[in-house]
């Protein structure tokens, strides 16, 4: 039998009217706590091996600062090894922003907030700490369960996108919550046969809350494991931990998507969307609990992980995943469907401004693939990677629709004034605007292997990963997947459903065929993860560049020091 224990700590800041991560909007301001939040970690531990540790938070992302500062202060201790360390999030949109060493997702905050990625590492560290030390003998079941389709959990939100993909049943308006994986894996710990902590997996976003609110909160994720966890107490157990991770949310809303909408969304504002929130967290919370009724045990006699960083704007496709053509990533470029927004969830810009921007961005492309532009073979290989998408922040390069970053007027929108500052300042010359060097990981605990993914992958896309890892893997014969771990790299489609350029395919960075790059990576990885430790081999060097601290500290605003994270 293991040893596993188990913990949370608050993430302990000051609600400082600090925009939050997630919309992306100026106004979208924290100004007080509605519920807290938390880091909850597992430890589950073997003989002499080195701990393996499932770390979640109450947070929008994963960023790398937060992950290369836990390292380094887990270093010390001879059961810790990074690449047995996965952190998730909940990918709540009422939780901190400022925590990214890259620039572009921090605009709004406004700037890099060392103190909360401070406030994050120390919960990080004292839970695994705390959990590592409570660890005693602990049995592990898995369990299974689907929310019948009556239950208002889920709704795909991309509907035109997900019935482009040949390989699934195409639904109908009607159908939106019947398309998506309705499936909820849960792993339970228990000790003399009673349920002390568990992990879920289920993907969902968690924006039940808008981006009117002005509160820190868990979402619906956050009440789920509230409502778990006092469940727990009540059942005698003493400081019980209850982990709802994400796994394919990249396309699914917790809100209604059909006839009618925008108006039934509407509906819903203020104290009504915390309650919306809680009940959404409770119907996850019950069947967590019913999917536990039904477990059975694992055996976990092997623990193991690896971890890869790969860099995503440079891979070469396999011809497997791409039809059999010749393909590759590109850098990173947002489409003019991100600046949009999703229909119900997060809308973005007025639909005028991005006609205006496909236009636009039309004409820098013609201009671009011009045989006789100085720059024309590098333009040529960026869209074919990117294909049909309508480029108007090229991210991996620093340019609006085709010119400096700071060619539009401040005075249109407060991030637009706020990227001209940084870029003027000099704040972003060196730093990266997006993460483009990011980690790949899978985990063993006995028969069940965990995947881990950065970015928010769609339903379908999970579906082609898991099967992909699958392949190469005869033992555990159970995949399943986490997303929203260690990093945050935008979205990840189908090649299918990047043609439709919905918000999904808009926030694809690396162009249409990133499915297929993580389909060439995990494959890669998962033919080394099935040989012994000793055997394996694959890059272990590449890690993300940290900016320079003079850049950093142009970028930071707020809080008692400049002195950034590191």
């Amino acid at each position: 039998m293991l040893n596993i224990g188990w913990d949370k700590q608050p993430i302990e800041i000051q609600a400082k009217n600090l925009a939050m991560f997630g919309y992306g909007q100026w106004s979208h301001r924290a100004k007080s706590f509605r519920t807290s939040l938390y880091a909850r970690s597992i430890v589950i531990q073997k003989g002499e091996q080195q701990d393996l540790i499932l770390c979640c938070l109450d947070l929008g992302c994963i960023t790398y600062a937060m992950r290369e500062r836990t390292i380094q202060r887990l270093s010390q201790y001879t059961w810790f090894h990074p690449e047995k360390l996965v952190l998730m999030a909940t990918h709540t949109h009422s939780s901190l922003g400022g925590c990214s060493y890259e620039a572009l997702y921090n605009m709004p905050t406004p700037g890099f907030v060392p103190e909360h990625v401070e406030a994050i590492v120390k919960a990080i560290v004292h839970s695994i700490l705390h959990a590592h030390d409570s660890a005693q003998p602990t049995e592990i079941r898995l369990g299974a369960a689907h929310f019948d389709a009556q239950i208002p959990v889920a709704w795909n939100r991309s509907l035109k996108s997900y019935n482009r993909n040949p390989d699934v049943q195409p639904r109908s308006e009607h159908e939106t919550h019947l398309a998506l994986d309705r499936q909820m894996n849960v792993l339970g710990f228990y000790r003399d046969g009673k349920l002390h902590a568990f992990m879920s997996l289920f993907g969902v976003h968690a924006t039940c809350l808008g981006n009117q609110l002005h509160q820190y909160d868990g979402d619906n994720k956050g009440y789920a494991a509230a409502f778990s966890e006092q469940q727990l107490r009540e059942q005698g157990i003493v400081q019980p931990v209850a982990i709802f991770a994400q796994s394919t949310a990249g396309d699914v809303s917790p809100h209604f998507h059909g006839k009618n909408q925008l108006k039934k969304r509407q509906k819903i504002t203020g104290e009504a969307e915390y309650q919306y929130a809680q009940q959404n967290g409770c119907y996850q919370s019950d069947l967590a609990f019913t999917a536990l009724y039904q477990s059975k045990n694992i055996h976990a006699e092997q623990l193991d992980a690896i971890c890869q960083y790969i860099d995503l704007s440079n891979i070469d496709i396999d011809p497997e995943f791409s039809n059999g053509q010749a393909a590759r990533t590109s850098r990173a470029c947002h489409g003019a469907a991100f600046f949009a927004g999703t229909p119900v969830d997060g809308v973005g810009a007025a639909k005028p401004i991005t006609l205006a921007m496909q236009l636009l961005s039309d004409r820098v492309r013609k201009q671009r693939l011009n045989p006789q532009h100085p720059q024309y073979q590098y333009y040529q290989a960026l869209y074919a990677s990117q294909g049909v998408k309508p480029i108007v922040l090229e991210a991996g390069d620093k340019c609006l629709l085709g010119q400096k970053l700071d060619i539009m007027p401040s005075i249109l929108d407060p991030l637009i004034g706020e990227m001209n500052r940084q870029y003027k300042a000099g704040a972003i010359q060196e730093s990266e605007m997006v993460a483009h060097i990011v980690p790949i990981q899978l985990l063993r605990i006995g028969e069940i292997a965990l995947l881990c993914c950065a970015g928010e992958i769609t339903t379908t896309a999970g579906k082609r990963l898991v099967a992909t890892v699958s392949q190469q893997l005869a033992a555990p014969s159970k995949v399943l997947l986490a997303s929203y771990c260690n990093d945050y790299m935008g979205y990840i489609t189908t090649y299918e459903e990047y043609q439709q350029q919905a918000y999904e395919g808009g926030h694809t960075l690396f162009g249409q065929w990133t499915l297929a790059a993580f389909q060439t990576t995990f494959k890669a990885l998962a033919q080394q993860f099935a040989l012994p430790p000793e055997q394996r081999q694959y890059e272990q060097s590449l890690r993300p560049k940290i900016p320079p601290q003079h850049e950093l500290d142009k970028r930071t605003h707020y809080g008692s020091t400049k002195t950034a994270v590191r």
